[in-house]
């Protein structure tokens, strides 16, 4: 027996949609397909001029009209400027008791030993106060600083005051399950092992990067910024998706244009998500392989075009036997002779079967082969489900006029959740950006991944949506390639991630200079990528009127920043956890381990928030209540 029980939410939204729908054939033009004839032709014009453009979207502000009939000159003449160090603007929707309570649990923070042993030291609070005086004082304190509220209900008020001082929220309902490393290991690796990689007696094409080891089993290690979920069953799926409803719920009954972010390991097992990203890294990989035959590696993503006829003779020597030119041009309603990567990518894209999607191409047969032998009907099942949980949370944002942002995971999992984000987006995105995918920069190939994603939004006439961090999981990644043998996807350093992260942020800011149909959140607590998003959008004429940049940090941390961008009219978002006292402890010990790191070289913020109270304390002000 398999798993089939029909949950409410799924019958409700109508969520038995044939895959193909999800993970169609579109065949990529050079010419967009859309519902205006006019914004095709925008479209167009874009995706022909390329690089040269976009190197000019500087220069084409500079008193040329830009395309949506604003010239650019008013735009320039008008450069905004925001003072983050001016601690009356940052820190006017807090009382004085909340700035203590900043300064208090900033200041534990950065004691190696009380964030070190926290979990047993909650443990002990627990047992001499009980458990409801143990929540009320994690509520006075660490609780209260990070965590928005129990339930959607009483996390509203602080919505409210915070937006009523100018900043909106991005919901996340937290809660983890406390079980132990053993526990998690197990989890892990029973949900991604495939019972036909189990049985299986044929040949197995498994790469080693995206084969479940036990040894990091507990995802959870060396991660702080992200909560993690673990694969029980499909009941408990279900479960979360219904969460991530209330979540979607509450976010559009809070605040106008709110955020709602998702995890896509939480709607499914996560064995597709890693069969599927190996096969989606092999046909990546295999690509550059054959550009390098024909002299042209080392070249950027997009750059990298395959002459079919040379193609098919690398192919013939490599004693492939199939006839490739044929294959490819048939996917091509206009062939030009090469194929890019774009072109190659969706040579996936019209297999209906998701088992279908797991092939790897094979240079010695000239052939796909299956990366496994066979899937149990259970399987395909749950695949399917994975796909139709998302399409049901989608629906629901859009209904509630809430945008979706689905987080980054493991770099062993990301290619098939940005895949399966992608996919949502083309059919989603099609009037106004309502998926947001996520980017990682401090992987070294984060610059291709967003170069690639735009060039296909604006070939297809979609809204790219993105949001830009630095990313969660690089010690763990970092450990993992090393232990297990394969190169290491991170930048070298802190240096060289941050100028990945200005790179691809200079990128999605001229697309949107050149054409508006793209939106960034700027999603760091980095001052200095702050002002230089300021500063290149004053450059390109970009106001943030026009809700295409936003900005986004974590409740309880950086509110010198965010707070003076929300006075100045700047789009910006708090990333609000909330749930249980007792059920978000997992997530609130790994944020004490990334604010010790964090608070011990940012001293400005406990600097302002000092200056602050004895202005306050100065000026009689130390009983100030924010009005609002």
């Amino acid at each position: 027996m398999f798993y089939i029980k029909a949950v409410p939410a799924l019958t409700r939204a109508g969520a038995d949609i044939p895959l193909k729908r999800l993970l169609s054939s579109r065949k990529l033009r050079s010419t967009v397909t859309s519902n205006s004839a006019t914004r095709t032709e925008q479209q167009d014009d874009v995706s022909s001029r390329g690089g040269a453009q976009r190197e000019s979207a500087r220069s084409e502000c500079l008193g040329q009209p830009r395309r949506g009939g604003r010239d650019c000159t008013t735009a320039v003449a008008n450069e905004f400027s925001v003072d983050f160090d001016q601690t009356r603007e940052a820190y006017k929707s807090k009382d004085s008791l909340e700035l203590l309570r900043s300064l208090v649990v900033f200041k534990l923070c950065t004691y190696d030993f009380l964030v070190d042993k926290n979990k047993e030291i909650m443990d002990f609070g627990k047992k001499i106060l009980g458990q409801r005086a143990f929540d009320q004082f994690m509520k006075m304190t660490f609780y209260g600083q990070f965590v928005a509220g129990e339930d959607h209900v009483a996390i509203r008020p602080l919505i409210q005051k915070n937006q009523a001082f100018g900043v909106g929220s991005v919901l996340d309902y937290s809660v983890e399950e406390d079980i132990s490393p053993n526990e998690a290991e197990q989890k892990e690796m029973d949900s991604c092992a495939s019972a036909a990689e189990i049985e299986s007696i044929g040949e197995d094409h498994r790469d080693k990067k995206h084969k479940e080891k036990k040894q990091f089993g507990d995802s959870r290690r060396g991660v702080t910024g992200a909560h993690t979920y673990f694969y029980t069953d499909e009941a408990k799926c279900d479960q979360h998706m219904e969460t991530f409803i209330k979540c979607i719920k509450a976010s559009g009954g809070s605040s106008m244009g709110g955020f709602s972010a998702i995890k896509m390991t939480a709607l499914g097992r996560p064995q597709f998500l890693l069969q599927f990203s190996e096969v989606l890294v092999k046909w990546r990989r295999f690509f550059t392989f054959l550009a390098s035959q024909q002299g042209k590696d080392g070249m950027e993503a997009l750059e990298q075009k395959l002459e079919l006829k040379q193609l098919q003779e690398v192919l013939t020597k490599l004693g492939a036997k199939g006839d490739f030119y044929g294959w490819l041009t048939r996917r091509k309603e206009e062939s030009s002779g090469t194929v890019d990567m774009l072109d190659w990518n969706s040579l996936i894209d019209d297999r209906t079967k998701i088992s279908d999607l797991l092939v790897v191409p094979n240079v010695e047969l000239g052939q796909l082969v299956p990366l496994l032998e066979t899937f149990t009907v259970e399987e395909e099942k749950q695949m399917e489900r994975m796909l139709q949980r998302l399409d049901v949370l989608v629906k629901h944002a859009i209904e509630n006029g809430v945008r979706l942002m689905v987080d980054a995971e493991q770099t062993y999992l990301q290619p098939a959740i940005s895949r399966l984000t992608l996919e949502m987006q083309r059919i989603y995105n099609r009037e106004k950006p309502a998926i947001f995918n996520t980017y990682q920069c401090y992987l070294k190939e984060a610059y291709d991944n967003v170069t690639v994603d735009i060039e296909l939004s604006r070939r297809e006439g979609w809204y790219f949506a993105a949001k830009l961090v630095r990313g969660a999981y690089m010690y763990q990644e970092r450990e993992r390639a090393k232990e297990i043998g394969y190169e290491d996807p991170i930048n070298p350093n802190y240096e060289s991630t941050n100028r990945m992260y200005h790179r691809c942020l200079d990128y999605v800011l001229d697309e949107i200079a050149l054409n508006r149909n793209a939106n960034v959140m700027v999603a760091s607590h980095n001052e200095d990528t702050v002002k230089h998003t300021l500063r290149r959008m004053n450059e390109l004429g970009l106001l943030p009127t026009e809700d295409k940049v936003y900005f986004g940090q974590l409740l309880g941390m950086c509110d010198q920043i965010s707070f003076p961008l929300g006075q100045a009219g700047f789009p910006v978002y708090k990333y609000v956890p909330y749930g249980p006292v007792n059920e978000v402890m997992p997530y609130l010990s790994r944020r004490a381990q990334e604010n010790r790191g964090f608070m011990k070289g940012a001293q400005k913020e406990r600097e302002l928030l000092w200056q602050e109270l004895k202005r306050r304390l100065a000026s009689g002000e130390l009983l100030y209540r924010p009005a609002y």
